[in-house]
């Protein structure tokens, strides 16, 4: 339960601090142009406001729906959808009484702000907690497939090496972004027992992992087996394993890797198994019972990437950076997350894959967040969900900055504004259009 507890707060400081930078991305130029500001509010506030207080022009306040943010400027046509004010004459501090290209400045100051806080962000954690790199190269005995079903269907198994995908070779790539590029390719290549092949996915990839996704990744590294926790009154604890036993074979099979303990076991439910076991250097030999769920009833430890590293499994590098070589790789990491992240945007558009299916909403959003509090995890999302904001705030959909600034560059080419009565009719569909997205993408993390 605090592990949740933990995900919502760490994704409501994120949510929080972008919010109230993208709004003083349009607050701080509609003030340098002298436009009036009516209200400025973390969170929507229908009904009522948890927080208010009216500061000059300004109101400043906290609503009580997470949803987003805004800043209510005068004269302009927004979600507020104040017609009454619009039937007035312009008055000179007013939006629609601005030139064209300041209103423009202002509604594109959110997207601006969201774009350069990611780069920040980037640079930031990149200087500070610099990259824990795993080249692909150095699973010298491939993948863990975690999901036996999943795998079958994409012609993935456990041992399997990935040597390129769509054709372009991953070896030096780290894990983590060769599993990325999976979920957005069409082909790879694949080593198995010594021969390479190539395997093209099928088109309902994208539907696949979304079917599963309850079900965590489709593989992750390799892990020795070191016990972290043995729970009373099972085969484990009966047999006398303890915490900080490492599993080296199983009725004198040597194992290597948990997922090899995890198959043997499957196939001696209700048996009995010889573990030979490594404890603080001595080895030794216990006789456990395995239970019909084909568990001994013990948990894995957690092994951090710097413990991973000092068992000499895998070539893992800790990447640091000086201030200056900081800008340089907090520019690449921000290109890769937009790039990964308009892949993953136009595969929506792509129906026969169905990914529209695997659209998330805040309950994938909290997901991507530390079950504990964890800073570098905490600027890491914050910075990818900062370019999230930019992308979909820049799409040319009324009520959204795009949709704005899609009129106003109409504008701008024409010398004519549109008609009024458009505007209203277009932030009336657009936020149809919106609400709809909303509800679709927080229904499909729970069906």
């Amino acid at each position: 339960m605090m592990g949740i507890v933990n995900q919502i707060a760490q994704l409501l400081f994120s949510l929080s601090f972008l919010i109230i930078l993208h709004e003083l991305g349009h607050f701080i130029p509609a003030k340098l142009f002298k436009t009036r500001v009516e209200k400025f509010y973390l969170f929507f506030d229908p009904w009522f406001s948890i927080f208010k207080k009216k500061v000059g022009d300004t109101t400043y306040g906290i609503g009580w729906l997470p949803l987003g943010g805004y800043v209510k400027i005068a004269g302009m046509i927004d979600e507020s959808m104040d017609k009454e004010a619009m039937a007035e004459p312009p008055k000179d501090w007013e939006f629609r009484s601005k030139p064209a290209w300041q209103r423009l400045i202002i509604m594109l100051g959110g997207v601006t702000v969201n774009a350069i806080l990611a780069i920040i962000i980037y640079i930031g954690v990149m200087f500070v907690y610099g990259q824990t790199v795993i080249p692909n190269e150095s699973l010298k005995d491939g993948i863990w497939v975690t999901n036996d079903t999943l795998g079958t269907q994409l012609g993935l198994q456990t041992g399997d090496k990935i040597i390129a995908i769509d054709g372009v070779e991953c070896g030096k790539k780290d894990v983590t972004k060769v599993l990325n590029d999976l979920i957005f390719s069409q082909s790879m290549t694949i080593e198995r027992e010594g021969e390479r092949f190539q395997h093209q996915f099928p088109k309902n990839y994208i539907e696949l992992l979304g079917d599963n996704k309850d079900k965590g990744k489709i593989f992750q590294l390799r892990l020795p087996f070191e016990i972290g926790k043995v729970i009373d009154g099972q085969g484990a604890a009966a047999a006398g394993l303890e915490s900080g036993d490492v599993v080296t074979a199983l009725d004198g099979r040597k194992i290597k890797y948990f997922d090899e303990f995890k198959s043997y076991l499957n196939e001696a439910k209700g048996d009995s198994v010889q573990l030979t076991v490594d404890r603080a250097g001595k080895e030794q030999l216990l006789l456990a019972s395995v239970g019909a769920n084909g568990k001994l009833g013990v948990e894995v430890k957690f092994i951090s990437p710097e413990e991973l590293a000092e068992t000499g499994v895998y070539d893992i590098r800790k990447v640091e950076y000086s201030f200056f070589e900081s800008i340089p790789a907090g520019f690449k990491e921000t290109k890769y997350m937009l790039v990964l992240y308009t892949k993953n945007f136009m595969k929506i558009f792509d129906f026969e894959s169905k990914a529209y299916e695997s659209v998330g909403g805040f309950k994938a959003f909290g997901s991507m967040f530390s079950t504990e509090w964890n800073w570098e995890s905490i600027w890491r999302n914050t910075a990818f969900i900062s370019i999230i904001l930019a992308f979909m705030n820049l799409l040319p959909i009324p009520a959204l900055d795009g949709g704005h600034a899609m009129f106003l560059s109409y504008e701008l080419i024409t010398g004519r504004k549109p008609h009024e009565k458009l505007m209203e009719y277009a932030q009336m569909a657009g936020m149809i259009l919106l609400l709809s997205l909303v509800l679709m993408a927080n229904l499909n993390d729970w069906i």
